[in-house]
């Protein structure tokens, strides 16, 4: 015999001992319960008996189930063979065995025999014979197909340990061909409903140099979850790395779990700063959450006290400071720390930025004065056009004067100065005029000629000048020509378009206090932007929690569009100059009120362009609501985590089954209201994977 042949021979005998082995470990010959009898592409029938039934503890709906022709006590398993694998099953339903009819013939016969005797039951000796009773034990038990696990060598070295394989489907079958059927439990089910695909595992080590995963909580087939059925603590794992530059959903009714899942992922992501694997490295996730309720920055009786804003202590030796930030619109009594998330409106770089944050606001109305006030823009000119600076500049006084009369407050800093703005020509127009308003025109002209006025003052010589601009014989028509024509001049008017849209607001009470909506979003104290900021800790990795459950729909929306808007064209920037973006994951809580609903296809909207370019621009994604319905389709349709607890109608279902197979879950779904129990389907996971979530806490 050849020293070659030796070696192959050896060789061989080595994987037969490893495939045993492995085998071993997949299928527990303790757990069989009876023999696959029939099979197609997509289903499969499965013939049990009562006994195995009793002794695995029962096969609840939506179980796992293992058919296979292997013998696991075999030392001749050839791991290359077509039977050296096993097909991975759901259970669906009962089925239907030929013998089904006459079975209930005779349990009814015997019912019928024993009625009215209550101290015993049709199935019991002395009402039917042992081998009678033996042979109604059997029933059939519809099958689901997920797919195929298998054994396969590792093509870059013939020598390493084999390697479990998935296939989603299965390749061949035989009709007349039996197959043993388990229920796996234990080891073998914490195997089966952890495995993640050896590709995507090494995506997540090229990418981020990290293979951690978490623990989320442990596999729940049903809502009568009774203990003792073997399947009681079998853990159920996530990769952290699966949610980053990904869309994850979390659906479910009220109380019903989302908030604490949330908690879980976020605590998951953050851990990943510190490895349990040598060979990982660290990983700081910049995340964000517009926490609509307050229930994540703040402590709370719902979560045992336990908030999420606590979560750097479970690094040893972190500072809060450098973990975790948290901003409101309104200080808090027990979070003394947080950022108050204002901007001061007056300041000359916030122009743009406030205004911004008041065209979001008012975006809504339909009319014309409000519409034509948000076509304004405050981009500064060339600072050396004399003549455009002049324009700007008096744009700007008017729409201060606007704020101050919405009832923003004046930084002390921000004084009235009209020196150079105001034509001499127009001031002795104003100061001419007779007619019903001759005194609120000449207080105007007063003003005007007033370096230094009151903001109060200027308010209302603007609306005198609106006035006197639109009345027919004021005078200012026979200025203006006069001004168009004079010798030298541009030819231009003395008022542009913009200039006349602002100050036209002066006209309208509601205008005013419409524009006084966003001065909540207003401190004269402060004098950086918020957004800015809030984007520097993403950066850092730090975890920013924004509290909104102290502002108003309308300036959490703008607010969160607006922090958004930051975020999305920063990392895009990055991008796009051949730079490394940062690694951003921005959590969503009652989405249904800040992203566009299911029917509205405008790309434009920020939280559209982050679901549908965020993954290349390294922005995950992560939205909680109770309708499926609600969330738009592109951002559905780029969703690959799922996490969905109890939906209670049908037209919420009806949209999930769409994904995946979530359709063997939707009766289960709209029945089982137990908090915590969710169906979770992630990237890695290649099934859906019914879970009772553990409970989110910080042990220090």
């Amino acid at each position: 015999m050849s020293i070659e042949k030796g070696l192959n021979e050896r060789l061989d005998s080595d994987r037969k001992i490893e495939t045993k082995q492995n085998f071993e470990k997949l299928i527990q010959q303790e757990q069989y319960i009876g023999d696959l009898y029939s099979i197609n592409y997509e289903t499969a029938k499965v013939m049990v008996h009562d006994y195995y039934r009793k002794e695995v503890g029962g096969i609840p709906s939506l179980s796992f189930l293992i058919a296979t022709r292997v013998d696991p006590t075999s030392d001749n398993i050839d791991f290359k063979d077509e039977d050296s694998s096993f097909i991975l099953l759901r259970v669906m339903d009962a089925a239907q065995l030929p013998q089904d009819k006459e079975a209930e013939r005779i349990r009814v016969e015997t019912a019928q025999r024993i009625s009215g005797d209550i101290d015993i039951n049709w199935d019991e000796k002395g009402a039917m014979d042992p081998k009678t009773r033996n042979l109604l034990g059997f029933a059939g038990v519809q099958c689901r197909i997920i797919g195929t696990f298998y054994f396969e060598e590792d093509e870059n070295n013939s020598e390493a340990p084999l390697n479990l394989r998935f296939g989603s489907d299965i390749s061949n079958y035989y009709p007349n061909r039996g197959l043993k059927v388990y229920k796996p439990n234990g080891k073998a089910l914490e195997a089966i409903v952890n495995y993640c695909d050896p590709s995507t595992l090494r995506s997540h080590i090229e990418k981020y140099n990290n293979s951690e995963k978490v623990k989320l909580g442990n596999v729940r087939y049903a809502s009568t979850n009774r203990k003792y059925q073997q399947v009681d603590n079998v853990p159920v794992s996530i990769y952290p790395a699966d949610l980053l530059s990904q869309k994850s959903a979390l659906f479910g009714m009220t109380r019903t779990g989302k908030s604490n899942t949330t908690k879980i992922i976020a605590k998951s992501v953050y851990e990943l700063r510190k490895t349990k694997n040598p060979d990982d490295k660290p990983l700081r996730v910049g995340q964000i959450i517009f926490d609509p309720n307050g229930e994540y920055a703040n402590e709370n009786v719902q979560d045992n006290n336990t908030a999420l804003k606590n979560i750097w202590k479970l690094v040893q030796g972190a500072k809060k400071e450098d973990e975790v930030v948290t901003y409101g619109i309104t200080p808090h009594p027990n979070d003394t720390d947080r950022n108050l998330m204002l901007l001061n409106f007056f300041l000359d770089d916030n122009l743009q930025i406030g205004k911004s944050v008041i065209d979001s606001l008012i975006s809504g109305d339909s009319a014309t004065y409000m519409k034509n006030f948000m076509q304004v823009s405050f981009d500064p000119p060339d600072p050396n056009d004399r003549s455009a600076m002049t324009r700007y500049k008096r744009r700007v006084l008017a729409y201060r004067s606007i704020l101050h009369r919405a009832g923003f407050a004046v930084p002390d800093s921000i004084r009235a100065n009209t020196r150079r703005l105001f034509n001499r020509e127009l001031i002795n127009a104003l100061q001419n005029y007779t007619g019903d308003n001759e005194a609120e025109y000449q207080s105007a002209a007063q003003t005007f000629s007033n370096n230094n006025p009151s903001w109060g003052q200027l308010a209302n010589a603007f609306q005198a000048l609106d006035k006197f601009m639109r009345e027919r014989n004021s005078g200012y028509t026979d200025f203006e020509t006069n001004y168009v024509n004079r010798p030298n001049g541009s030819g231009e008017r003395w008022a542009d378009e913009d200039f006349k849209k602002i100050i036209g607001l002066f006209q309208y009470p509601n205008g005013t206090r419409k524009i006084g909506k966003a001065a909540g979003q207003h401190s004269a104290d402060t004098s950086s932007d918020y957004a800015v900021d809030i984007y520097e800790h993403l950066k850092a990795g730090k975890l920013v929690i924004i509290d909104q459950s102290s502002g108003e729909p309308e300036l959490n929306k703008s607010s969160a569009d607006r922090i958004m808007w930051h975020i999305f064209r920063e990392n895009q920037k990055d991008f796009r100059n051949g730079e490394n973006p940062p690694e951003i994951l921005v959590y969503v809580e009652e989405a249904h009120n800040i992203l566009p609903a299911g029917s509205d296809l405008d790309l434009s909207d920020v939280w559209v362009r982050t679901a549908k370019e965020g993954a290349k621009y390294k922005l995950g994604m992560v939205y909680a609501t109770q309708e499926v319905s609600s969330i738009q389709k592109n951002i559905l349709k780029n969703t690959a985590n799922w996490f969905i607890s109890h939906l209670n109608n049908t037209d919420e279902t009806k949209e999930l089954i769409k994904y995946y197979d979530f359709a063997d879950f939707e009766p289960s779904i709209r029945r089982a209201q137990d908090k915590g129990f969710l169906r979770v389907k992630t990237l890695s996971n290649l099934f859906v994977i019914p879970v009772q979530v553990d409970l989110f806490q910080i042990n220090e």
